[in-house]
């Protein structure tokens, strides 16, 4: 009987510990799910609006779930230690010539990858980097989040807003390299100043030099060298094939789970899933085409105006900054669009400005930075929330700002 009685009481511990260990944003990903479901549910959110949704996010879900089980993995077989070791040793000592090295390399992958696979790839190289010559993680982590934001504005594989922005104005990638390429360099300079003053001088780092790190040696050669072909490959494929970022990230897991199948089987787990990130898209697409049905629309046309010229770019930057931050950058810019007059180009291409370069202040003010706090709880850095925000703030503000003057320049 005393076992019968214990059962009961077992599970109800089990669950208050389980509660106790939830992060806010998992409360957050659960409620959005909870009002999303509830939404379709009653019908305040029309049956075939909430299917349509669904369709739409499935690749994207999809991508997120095989990029994140590929990057873990291949942290695991030190890839990332590799990588961040030639970064350290290039720095030669020197924090001025590292924190140059890691602008570059943020900005590059942001522009030539997207910004989602720079969170995911390169905030574990940031990461192990700071293990390797001794200093900070955060910013290290800071470096990549930002940039992974603000450096996505030059072509359309950058981010998917801007596939629907160049859609949307009819600009080829060169075409919109061209638009927005003095735009691009200001947010990236915008960017690494604050990243400078805020994280990365004398006063925040607390030392002068660095000790370049020796070449770390794998505990598995084998599984280093196939995850980092998986890697490279997922790449290649992303740069050279015209394939959906899905099922390039698939491909890769795959080859990867199957060598871990093959020599530590024990490292499978289903907790390598992101199932925060599982959960909290589906329920925020939800949510936003609600109150979008209900009120947003009519909001937006008052809040956008239609002025095409640099009154009008200022002020479709900063209000898809602010909804960016508030909903989140793909749903705010497809919000946004849908209100801007067609043949307002700059005004619409401002507004890309304000979603991608503005939404730097909240944890869910787009999928990379969501992406970004994942990897970082994985690796056990602490974020303080509270910096993050407040940093972010100014980021936000000056970044969206000087991009919007440089685009008026060049329009």
């Amino acid at each position: 009987m005393r076992n019968d009685h214990s059962a009961p009481g077992a599970m109800r511990s089990g669950a208050v510990t389980l509660v106790r260990r939830l992060h806010p944003l998992d409360w957050l990903a659960g409620g959005l799910l909870v009002l999303g479901l509830a939404a379709a549910a009653t019908g305040l959110l029309p049956a075939g609006a909430a299917a349509d949704q669904m369709r739409r996010i499935g690749p994207l879900l999809a991508f997120l779930a095989t990029v994140i089980v590929l990057a873990e993995l291949a942290g695991r077989a030190q890839v990332f230690d590799v990588v961040a070791a030639w970064v350290a040793r290039a720095g030669r000592g020197r924090y001025p010539l590292l924190f140059g090295l890691c602008v570059v390399f943020a900005s590059l992958t942001t522009i030539t990858l997207n910004l989602d696979t720079t969170a995911v790839l390169l905030t574990p190289v940031m990461l192990a980097l700071g293990t390797r010559v001794g200093i900070a993680a955060l910013p290290l982590a800071m470096t990549t989040v930002w940039l992974a934001n603000t450096a996505s504005l030059l072509l359309p594989v950058s981010n998917l807003t801007n596939l629907l922005a160049a859609d949307r104005v009819a600009l080829s990638p060169a075409g919109l390299a061209g638009v927005m390429w003095l735009p691009q360099l200001a947010a990236i300079g915008v960017t690494a100043g604050c990243l400078w003053v805020f994280y990365w001088r004398r006063g925040r780092r607390g030392a002068d030099r660095y000790t370049p790190p020796a070449l770390p040696v794998p505990g598995d050669p084998v599984l280093l060298r196939i995850c980092a072909v998986a890697c490279v490959g997922f790449l290649l494929a992303i740069l050279l094939l015209d394939v959906p970022l899905w099922s390039a990230s698939l491909v890769a897991m795959v080859v990867v789970v199957a060598a871990y199948a093959a020599r530590r089987r024990e490292e499978l787990r289903l907790s390598l899933v992101p199932w925060r990130l599982l959960v909290l898209v589906p329920g925020m697409f939800l949510v936003v085409e609600t109150v979008g049905a209900h009120g947003l629309h009519e909001l937006l046309v008052r809040a956008l105006g239609s002025d095409d010229g640099f009154a009008g770019m200022l002020r479709s930057a900063g209000v898809g900054a602010g909804l960016s931050n508030v909903l989140n950058n793909l749903p705010a810019y497809v919000a946004g669009e849908a209100v801007i007059p067609a043949d307002n180009h700059h005004q619409l291409l401002a507004l890309l400005i304000g979603v991608n370069a503005g939404s730097v202040v909240t944890p869910w003010g787009s999928l990379a930075t969501l992406l970004w706090f994942e990897r970082c709880r994985w690796q056990g850095t602490r974020i303080d929330v509270r910096r993050f925000v407040l940093t972010g703030l100014v980021l936000s503000v000056t970044a969206v700002s000087a991009a919007t003057c440089a685009l008026a320049l060049v329009t």
